[in-house]
């Protein structure tokens, strides 16, 4: 689809861009560091949707936005386009790393045992409305020594296969250059599951939510139940230009895994992507465990979910709205009221959107009646 730009109105464009600046205010260094200590997951999410993991980026990002989370997205997408490559890390190993937050609805005791870890699920919400005047709330002290790292247990999927309730799956891990790119090759039809998790990772959490709900609630082949869900700061190993592995660090990761019970075995949906997001990978693997077989056309379709929760080209195709179409329209118009002249000399009523000026009322009604029935003046306004 191509545009050609404008160039009228540069100074009211400016001015345009002068008052969202002065909406949004300064933006220094302590601002982004503000940001991304108290809006951690809305940090996670614009990384997630971005695919790159950089906090301080991503947190600057929404605050030259104001928020708009679309927005921020876009520029650290733009962003990331403009970096080099260097190296292509080792695949993350569930269960390595530092487990955080470990559940299952599946297994209530399942191995390695559950860990609730940071959530909110078992909390009331109420509005901490004492804040606004003057109060504070602040989270209670934890002492580190009475609260030992948590441990880091292994997939559950492995028990499952140990049990025979899930299939084998094959250990050799692909060679970087046989791993297809979402971001670098354009996302064909039938996708790859590799094409399909990756284009999950950094989908739109709203629309994949949407779908996700969708399928839940009847319009998939199969209702999901969560089999395991983690959120995980894991390692992430590079290897050196001389050959030896090193660790670069660690990342924020969560994952999901559901599970539907099919003939002898489960059958097992995954999703998984920077920063913690639990909602976004529980529907995102429920899409990915209705997909298989999925009608066309259908939420649980690759093809109409991938493409529909695709965040900048969503909110890009439907922003453009907003610019000038004023050429097109006004070819819409030109058909229309050709249609009406047509119409017009045809002696078919044309409505009243289309003429001109409108037409006085008849004196009769269009239609013709019997007689008896219409109204006579001396039975609608008796005389005195």
């Amino acid at each position: 689809m191509a545009y050609v730009a404008t160039r009228g109105g540069e100074r009211a464009i400016e001015q345009a861009e002068r008052l969202y600046r002065a909406a949004v205010g300064p933006i220094d260094r302590a601002r982004i560091d503000a940001i991304a200590e108290t809006l951690p997951m809305l940090v996670d999410r614009v990384m997630g949707e971005a695919s790159l993991y950089a906090p301080d980026l991503a947190a600057l990002a929404l605050a030259q936005t104001g928020g708009d989370l679309y927005e921020a997205v876009l520029l650290l997408r733009a962003w990331r386009t403009t970096q080099p490559r260097l190296s292509v890390a080792q695949p993350i190993v569930t269960g390595g790393g530092l487990t955080h937050r470990r559940i299952s609805a599946a297994f209530k005791d399942m191995p390695g045992g559950q860990i609730l870890g940071p959530t909110l699920d078992y909390s009331h919400r109420m509005l901490a409305t004492e804040v606004l005047d003057g109060g504070r709330v602040a989270p209670e002290p934890v002492d580190p020594a009475a609260e030992p790292a948590p441990p880091s247990p292994p997939p559950l999927t492995d028990w499952q296969r140990a049990q025979g309730l899930l299939d084998p799956v094959d250990a050799q891990t692909p060679a970087p250059a046989d791993i297809p790119d979402i971001t670098r090759e354009p996302l064909l039809f039938p996708a790859s599951r590799a094409h399909t998790l990756q284009s999950l990772a950094r989908a739109d959490t709203g629309g994949v939510l949407a779908l996700g709900y969708s399928a839940m609630r009847g319009y998939g082949q199969a209702h999901p139940t969560v089999n395991e869900l983690r959120l995980t700061e894991a390692p992430l190993r590079v290897k050196h230009p001389c050959g030896t592995l090193f660790s670069a660090g660690r990342i924020r990761v969560s994952q999901a895994e559901v599970v539907t019970a099919k003939g002898a075995k489960l059958r097992l949906g995954f999703c998984a992507g920077f920063g913690w997001n639990e909602v976004k990978m529980i529907a995102g693997a429920t899409l990915d465990l209705n997909s298989p077989g999925a009608a066309p056309k259908s939420p649980t379709d690759p093809e109409f979910f991938l493409y529909h929760t695709e965040p900048v080209e969503a909110s890009g195709f439907c922003i453009h709205f907003k610019l000038p179409h004023y050429v097109t329209f006004q070819s819409s118009l030109d058909n229309l009221r050709g249609a009406a002249r047509e119409g017009e000399a045809q002696g078919e009523p044309a409505s009243g959107a289309q003429n001109a000026a409108p037409k006085p009322e008849p004196a009769a009604p269009a239609v013709k009646k019997p007689p008896a029935a219409a109204p006579q003046p001396a039975e609608t306004e008796p005389a005195e």
